[in-house]
C-alpha cells in the first residue's frame, strides 16, 4: 500500500515538535514547514546511501537554515542511518548528544557541513558544486555525477554573503547547484515586511540564476518545479512558499513557532489536526519502511559506481585524490635543495609564490584564488590555469571582491573533498573572512589562506594589519589552540600590581587579561612624568586584546603586557627589549611586530 506523501512529512512534523519540546528549546517551525518539500527531495531527487554515508558521488544537502537541525536528524533517521538514534534525538540539545542546537559535521556523518551562522550554508553549497564541476571535469561522469542541494531560509537570503556567493555560482555557471528557499516570510521578530522589501527572485534572476516558485505543501507543484530546475543549465532558486510551524493549528504562520517550543496544549492539537496518533518519539512501522526505502534505492545506485570505479583506469588516482592524499614530486623536493644551496633575498609573498609555484607543479588537487589580487598575493602559478564556466578543469577561481564568498567556498571545496583549496587576500581583509576561518578551524579543514602585505607605513590606517594578528589567534582558540592563564590567577597577579588598568576581554570564548602601562611607570609617577599620555588604560579604537596600541596613539612610549600558561609575560618595549628584568615570565624576549617610532 503506497501512503500518503503527508504522513511520510508528519513524521518529521511529529519528531520536531517532540524533539524542541523534551528540550524546552529549539526550533520547531522550520522543520515543520519544510517537512513536505524534504520528503519530495528524499523520495524522488537525493542520491544517497545511509549505509555509507561517505560515499563519493553521493548528493550533497546542506541545511543552510541551520536553526532548523530537526528536519536534518528527522530525515536522517527516517532514512536509515545509523545515527542519529532515536535515544540520541530523545536527547536533542542536550549534553553528550550528537543532535546539537545546529548541525555540526564533525558530530554527525550524514551531516555534510556546520551551519548555524545564517547564509555561510548556502556559501559553503557554492564551493561544493565548484569541486564536483572540477572533478568532473577530470573524472567523467561515471565517477563524478552529483548535485548539490540546499534548504535555506529568509535569513539566509538576507546575509550579506549571499550577495557574493550567488554571484559567483552565476558567473560560474554551476547548473548543479540547486537551492530551496523556505520562503514563510517569518523571522523570529515578526514578519519580514518589518526589515525587508527587495524582490529577492529579482536578485537572484540578475545574477545568472533560474529562478521558480511553487506551493511548499503541494507535493506535485514541488515535483514540477524541482524537474524544471534539472532541466535548466543555470544554479537555481526555487521559493517554496510555506507555512512556518505547518500543522500547529494556533501558531503556524506566525514568529512564535520559530525559536520556541510550541507547548503541551499546541503540540497535543497538532497531533489531533494531523491526525498523528502515535506517541511522542514512536514512528508507525509503515512509514519507517516507507521512509527505509528511499536509501535503499541508493543502494543500488552505490553499487552500480562501484562497478565502474572497479573497471576505471583512473581508479587509483581518484581514490588517493578523494582521501586527500599528497605526495609532492621532484618539483618540489628541487625548490627545497635551492632554498638550502642558496637562500633567496626576496620579499615574502614573492617566497610564497615561489613555493607555490612548486606545489602546484606536483599536487594536481591544489586549487587556488584570490579575491581580486592576484597581482599583489602573487597566488597564481604556472601550473594553474582559470576555473571559469568553460573550462571547469582549471586550478585558478577569479572571485573578486568577494573576501568572505571566497572563504566559504573554499570550506565547501574542502568539505566536498578531492580538492585543496587556497585563496589569498590581504591580511587585513582577513576581517571578513573571519566567519569562514571560524568555520575552517571547528571543522578541522584543509583550507589554506595567503594573506601577505602585512606590513605597515605604505598603507593607509585603515588597511594597516595590527587588529589582524590577534584576532586570529581568536579563532584559532576555537580550535583548542592558544590557550591563555585562567580569570581568577590573572586577577590575583593583576590586584598584586600598582598602576596600569586591567581589563577582561571575552573574544570567541577565550578569556584575556591585557594589561598596559604608560612610559613604564606607574601610578602618579606616570602622571608626573607623562602629562601628555593619553587615557592611560583605555583602548581608544576598541580593538580589545592589542598587544600595543595603533599608530595615533603612539605619542609616547607605552608597554603592553599580556598573561598567558599561568604565569605572566614580562613588559616589553616597542623595540621588542624587556622593561623589567626583575619580572619572570614564559618568554625571555620578544619579536615585535613592528617597530614604532615616536610621534611627536
Amino acid at each position: 500500500m503506497t501512503l500518503p506523501e503527508r504522513q511520510l512529512a508528519n513524521a518529521i512534523r511529529a519528531l520536531a515538535m517532540d524533539a524542541v519540546q523534551a528540550a524546552n528549546s529549539g526550533h520547531p517551525g522550520m522543520p515543520m514547514g519544510m517537512a513536505d518539500v524534504a520528503t519530495v527531495l528524499y523520495s524522488d531527487y537525493l542520491k544517497f546511501d545511509p549505509t555509507d554515508p561517505k560515499w563519493a558521488d553521493r548528493d550533497r544537502f546542506v541545511l543552510s537554515a541551520g536553526h532548523g537541525s530537526m528536519l536534518a536528524y528527522a530525515t536522517l533517521h527516517l532514512a536509515g542511518y545509523a545515527h542519529p538514534t532515536m535515544e540520541e534525538i530523545r536527547n536533542f540539545r542536550q549534553l553528550n548528544s550528537p543532535c546539537a542546537g545546529h548541525p555540526e559535521n564533525f558530530e554527525l556523518a550524514g551531516v555534510e557541513t556546520t551551519t548555524g551562522p545564517l547564509g555561510q550554508g548556502l556559501a559553503t553549497a557554492v564551493g561544493m558544486a565548484i569541486a564536483e564541476r572540477h572533478l568532473n571535469a577530470i573524472y567523467g561522469d561515471d565517477l563524478v555525477d552529483h548535485r548539490t542541494w540546499v534548504i535555506a531560509g529568509d535569513g539566509c537570503l538576507m546575509e550579506g554573503i549571499n550577495h557574493e556567493a550567488i554571484g559567483l555560482a552565476g558567473h560560474l555557471g554551476l547548473g548543479r547547484l540547486i537551492v530551496l528557499w523556505d520562503d514563510n516570510k517569518i523571522t523570529i521578530d515578526g514578519s519580514t515586511d518589518l526589515s525587508t522589501s527587495e524582490d529577492v527572485k529579482a536578485r537572484y534572476a540578475a545574477t545568472g540564476w533560474h529562478v521558480d516558485s511553487c506551493d511548499g505543501h503541494d507535493a506535485a507543484d514541488i515535483r514540477r518545479a524541482i524537474d524544471a530546475a534539472l532541466a535548466d543549465g543555470r544554479p537555481s532558486l526555487i521559493a517554496c512558499k510555506t507555512l512556518i510551524g505547518f500543522g500547529a493549528p494556533n501558531k503556524q504562520g506566525t514568529s512564535a513557532t520559530h525559536g520556541s517550543p510550541l507547548g503541551a496544549d499546541e503540540v497535543a492539537a497538532a497531533r489531533a489536526n494531523m491526525g498523528w496518533t502515535a506517541e511522542p518519539f514512536v514512528i508507525p512501522a509503515d512509514i519507517a519502511d516507507a521512509w527505509r526505502g528511499f536509501g535503499q534505492r541508493g543502494q543500488a545506485l552505490h553499487a552500480a559506481w562501484n562497478d565502474r570505479l572497479v573497471s576505471s583506469d583512473k581508479k587509483n588516482d581518484f581514490e588517493d585524490r578523494l582521501s586527500g592524499k599528497v605526495a609532492p614530486g621532484d618539483a618540489f623536493k628541487a625548490y627545497l635543495d635551492g632554498l638550502v644551496a642558496e637562500p633567496p633575498k626576496v620579499a615574502t609573498r614573492k617566497a610564497s609564490e615561489n613555493a607555490l609555484t612548486a606545489l602546484t607543479a606536483d599536487i594536481a588537487s591544489l586549487v587556488g584564488g584570490s579575491a581580486d589580487l592576484t597581482g599583489s598575493n602573487n597566488t597564481k602559478t604556472s601550473s594553474t590555469k582559470p576555473l571559469n564556466r568553460n573550462d571547469y578543469s582549471g586550478r585558478y577561481i577569479y572571485y573578486g571582491i568577494r573576501e568572505f564568498g571566497m572563504s566559504a567556498a573554499m570550506n565547501g571545496m574542502a568539505l566536498h573533498g578531492g580538492v585543496i583549496p587556497y585563496g589569498g587576500t590581504f591580511l587585513v581583509f582577513s576581517d571578513y573572512c573571519r566567519g569562514a576561518i571560524r568555520l575552517s578551524a571547528l571543522q578541522r579543514q584543509r583550507v589554506v589562506y595567503v594573506m601577505t602585505h602585512d606590513s605597515i607605513g605604505r598603507k593607509s590606517l585603515s588597511e594597516r594589519r595590527l587588529p589582524s594578528a590577534q584576532r586570529r589567534r581568536g579563532a584559532q582558540g576555537c580550535a583548542g589552540r592558544n590557550r591563555l592563564r585562567s580569570v581568577a590567577g590573572a586577577r590575583r597577579r593583576r590586584k598584586a600590581r600598582s598602576g596600569g588598568a586591567g581589563r577582561r576581554c571575552r573574544f570567541d570564548g577565550v578569556d584575556r587579561i591585557v594589561r598596559r602601562t604608560g612610559c613604564g611607570l606607574s601610578g602618579r609617577s606616570a602622571a608626573r612624568r607623562c602629562p601628555d599620555r593619553l587615557d592611560r588604560g583605555r583602548d581608544d579604537l576598541r580593538l580589545g586584546t592589542l598587544h600595543r596600541p595603533p599608530w595615533p596613539a603612539l605619542r609616547h612610549r607605552q608597554l603592553w603586557r599580556v598573561g598567558a600558561d599561568r604565569r605572566s609575560l614580562p613588559a616589553f618595549r616597542p623595540d621588542g627589549r624587556r622593561h623589567h628584568p626583575q619580572d619572570s615570565g614564559t618568554a625571555r624576549r620578544i619579536r615585535p611586530a613592528a617597530t614604532f617610532r615616536r610621534k611627536d
